[in-house]
């Protein structure tokens, strides 16, 4: 199977972070409350910036933001109480809420011209929300099911990249990038489907 992008560059990043992680933690600040803030920080970005066509400024500042679920994890890592139910499922939650908004946003704005790229947004919203719902479902039913072609962090780099470099005037990038993305989820959504029929037929 290809590599995900989260397997190849996160243990990188996650070296060069620690430090500033550490020193997080010694300032008194909290893995939960850094989710929080990260997360508060994107969804008010996305729905401020991308409904009034401020595409490329919404996707510095949401990209800004979305740093914080390095951070969270690393220093739930490296912290004396370590990772907690909590803070995992917190994680979790604020990630599909903040994932969500981003196409909320953008929908807004394309809506307003009644763009044909709206059904296209919409099947890529859902999919990814089905992507992590089939996930979940399968884990409870103690099933691994975390393959898949885009996994979360594919899937927001493409969006993001579009989104962004179509507030820069790129020609046809956001169209583009919301095909493949809506394509890319719905393979993701079939492939974690098979691996849970697979599962359970045996």
């Amino acid at each position: 199977m290809v590599a995900m992008i989260s397997d190849v560059i996160k243990p990188a990043v996650t070296r060069v972070i620690s430090p500033t992680a550490k020193a997080m933690l010694k300032m008194g600040l909290t893995p939960n409350s850094v989710t929080f803030v990260g997360a508060l920080g994107a969804i008010v970005s996305a729905l401020i910036f991308y409904p009034t066509g401020h595409l490329f400024a919404g996707t510095l500042l949401i990209a800004l933001f979305a740093l914080s679920d390095l951070f969270d994890g690393t220093m739930a890592r490296i912290s004396h109480k370590g990772s907690s139910p909590w803070g995992s499922f917190l994680d979790s939650t604020v990630d599909r809420i903040t994932d969500s908004m981003i196409f909320v946003g953008l929908l807004l704005w394309l809506n307003k011209s009644s763009d044909p790229l709206v059904p296209v947004v919409l099947v890529a919203l859902v999919s990814g929300i089905l992507v992590s719902y089939v996930r979940a479902k399968a884990e409870s039913l103690d099933i691994e099911c975390s393959g898949g072609i885009a996994e979360r962090t594919e899937r927001i780099v493409v969006a993001l990249c579009a989104i962004g470099f179509h507030g820069l005037g790129v020609s046809y990038v956001l169209s583009v990038g919301m095909w493949i993305l809506a394509v890319l989820s719905v393979v993701t959504v079939l492939q974690r489907m098979w691996i849970v029929r697979k599962a359970v037929s045996l």
